[in-house]
Formats: structure tokens, sequence, C-alpha cells
């Protein structure tokens, strides 16, 4: 049985390589020293310091273990040429809510990089499902909690 692959932009990969480094390299380091200059100060079981640099020590190696697993399974996605002109994996879409009149750029990105605040839709999101395959000018429904909205895509681009 193969391992399940999930889609990620090159972005994506490249932010989370380089948090990787960043937790080896600088923080692994920083906390080792931390819990040793801790157990020098003498009894462990009311040293604050030690508790909190072995939390802090746990933190950071799960979250090591969790981007190496990430790394692992990622499926980096390249991006269509400018002249794509249907929304795939990776595209900037501009939309317009047909009730109000405001316009929203999303970027379709994996799971792992999506963060609605930015901009950046999981591409599992039932609004980046049903913009994908779809044109400028197309007009799309989606069932939000709040009921059915209808949007017309304005713009697709690739960067």
């Amino acid at each position: 049985m193969t391992a399940q692959k999930f889609p990620m932009t090159s972005d994506g990969h490249e932010k989370l390589v380089e948090e990787l480094a960043e937790l080896k390299k600088n923080e692994r380091p920083r906390l080792i020293a931390a819990i040793a200059d801790a157990r020098r100060h003498g009894d462990l079981s009311e040293n604050a310091e030690y508790h909190a640099a072995k939390e802090k020590q746990k933190h950071v190696e799960g979250r090591i273990s969790e981007i190496e697993t990430k790394l692992a399974s990622a499926e980096v996605i390249s991006l269509p040429p400018a002249s794509h002109d249907t929304i795939v994996f990776g595209a900037t879409v501009t939309l317009e809510d047909d009730d109000t009149e405001a316009q929203r750029t999303y970027r379709i990105v994996g799971e792992d990089e999506a963060n609605i605040e930015q901009g950046l839709l999981s591409v599992r999101s039932p609004l980046a499902r049903g913009l994908v395959g779809k044109s400028v000018d197309d007009d799309i429904e989606i069932q939000t909690p709040s009921g059915q909205k209808t949007y017309t895509i304005l713009s697709i681009a690739y960067k």
C-alpha cells in the first residue's frame, strides 16, 4: 500500500523546509543548552526553568517530526503556464459575491498551507472544489453555513 500524498505548492514546501532547518539548527541546540544550564541549578523537581525547557523541547521535537512527515508525504505541484485559463491547484482567483458585490482573492493551496485570513484556500475546501475546472466569468454556487452563495469568477492568475 502506498502512502497518501498531499498536494503542496513549492512556496509551502519551501516554508516547511526552512522551518525544519531553523528548528534543527537553532531551536533544538538552544533548548539542549537551556536544559543543561537548568540542571546545573540543582533539584530538578522544583526547577521551573528545567520543566519549561523540557516542555518546549517536547513541543519542538513534535513539530520536527510533524514537518518531516509532511515533507515525506508532500506532492509539490508545479504551476501551469501563465496562459492557463481554467482553475487548477495553485491558481489565484478573484471572485465577486453576487449578493454583495464584494470581491475577494484566494489562492488554492494544500491543506497545511491554508490560511483564510491570508487568502490561502485549502484545495479540499468546498469553495476550492467548486472553483477547480472553472474559467473567468463562470458562476459557481457554494453551500455555506449561512446558505447558498453564488460567486462570479473575475480573474485567474498563476504566480
